[in-house]
């Protein structure tokens, strides 16, 4: 491996930030964050680009700082996809085994996977992720690695993310215009599973709510597969503008204010407890109740949760997390989020931040790093499948019961 090929960057284009992260493989197979680079998101609203230009300095600017802190140039990033334009949905796909031995084949999983593919999408949408879920193999379901067993009928269960082609191409064409290559596109929410979930609670049920800026995402996983995603049109900004109109400030000043004062759940708030609040048109700052500040973000709060709760009832899941949902993404930060949500919820509730990287770890221990260092994370995962694929058959046969659940998507 070259000493570039040891690098792997994920670049997560929000809303309110453009964070990219350089991730280094060590030799131990572990991975190593070395390089931050963050920017404020210019030209971005809700996932869609509306200056490019001024996006485009804002990735310029976010990759300088991460390659300036790692000491390496970027020149491939794995991009985060998010926005209103994200849809799932799932699919199945069934095929006849070939051979005489009916012994299933990788070949035999690849054309069910192709066969569950070919649905009819509307004009104008691509897809992104096809991710399989089970495999049934004569009408055993619940396998997860079909191959080298025999039958004669292969049927898959996959779950199919597609996006907006014109939302897509706008975005890498203005990563490109940065001066760097997308390996790959990947939605927010598989990213920020990939650093915050653990195998455990994907088996026995989670639902994932990465609030960012813009959008709340929301990813369910059963069984240790994917089987549910949406967006929900409503994020961290919202929090944001309705200070500002709420305390009539300008809204770079009601974003610190949120950051410094901000509580989504008013009974944590003592009721002597005092801020100062910033005021327009050159008039001087007031003195107020940090409770005022916290009955303008409950509602909000409130109503963000009840949307995801409708969405989780919607598709019929309400029943099947029993690991409870994990918050994620700038919004998680807010103080009472957790507070709030196991109200609305009454399920288990826990911030995700990511883990398992070393290196500058601490300077991503926080939710709002959920997704680009889950992109690095996938990356990671997808240069450990390549590495088995060219080390021959031998050695995927030794590999692959060590790495079960990570080879669903590729084969």
């Amino acid at each position: 491996m070259g000493r570039k090929d040891r690098y792997l960057v994920g670049l997560d284009v929000g809303t309110s930030k453009v964070c990219a992260i350089v991730g280094e493989l060590v030799d131990d197979g572990a991975l190593d964050i070395v390089g931050i680079g963050v920017a404020e998101s210019r030209g971005i609203r809700r996932g869609v680009i509306v200056n490019l230009e001024a996006a485009v300095e804002s990735i310029k600017k976010a990759i300088e700082e991460a390659e300036l802190m790692a000491g390496v140039e970027v020149d491939a990033v794995h991009l985060s996809m998010a926005g209103p334009h994200i849809k799932g949905f799932n699919s199945r796909g069934v095929i006849a085994v070939a051979g005489k031995s009916r012994e299933i084949t990788r070949d035999d999983v690849r054309r069910a996977i192709e066969a569950a593919k070919a649905v009819s999408l509307p004009a104008g949408r691509d897809i992104l992720h096809v991710l399989p879920q089970d495999f049934v193999v004569d009408e055993q379901d619940g396998i997860g690695a079909p191959v080298g067993m025999t039958g004669a009928r292969l049927e898959v269960n996959v779950h199919i993310v597609t996006s907006s082609t014109t939302a897509t191409q706008n975005i890498v064409s203005c990563v490109n215009r940065a001066g760097v290559h997308v390996i790959d596109t990947v939605i927010e929410q598989i990213a920020a599973a990939e650093a915050v979930l653990t195998q455990d609670e994907k088996e026995l049920g989670v639902a994932l709510v990465d609030i960012g800026g813009g959008t709340t995402d929301i990813a369910i996983f059963e069984r240790g597969s994917l089987w549910h995603t949406a967006v929900i049109g409503v994020g961290g900004d919202h929090f944001t503008s309705d200070i500002a109109v709420g305390l009539r400030m300008p809204i770079p000043d009601a974003e610190k204010l949120k950051r410094k004062c901000g509580c989504a759940l008013s009974a944590m708030v003592d009721e002597d407890e005092t801020m100062d609040v910033a005021s327009v048109g050159g008039r001087r700052p007031r003195v107020m109740a940090r409770r005022i500040l916290s009955e303008i973000l409950q509602p909000r709060a409130e109503e963000i949760f009840h949307l995801v709760w409708d969405e989780i009832r919607r598709a019929g899941y309400e029943k099947s997390l029993n690991s409870g949902i994990v918050l994620t993404g700038g919004g998680a930060i807010l103080e009472g989020m957790p507070e709030i949500a196991e109200q609305i919820f009454d399920l288990p509730i826990r911030r995700g931040a990511p883990t398992g990287v070393g290196g500058l770890a601490d300077h991503v221990n926080s939710p709002a790093f959920a997704t680009p260092v889950g992109l690095v994370a996938y990356g990671q995962r997808n240069h450990i499948v390549e590495a088995t694929r060219t080390a021959g058959v031998g050695a995927f046969g030794r590999v692959a019961g060590r790495l079960r659940g990570l080879f669903r998507e590729f084969f």
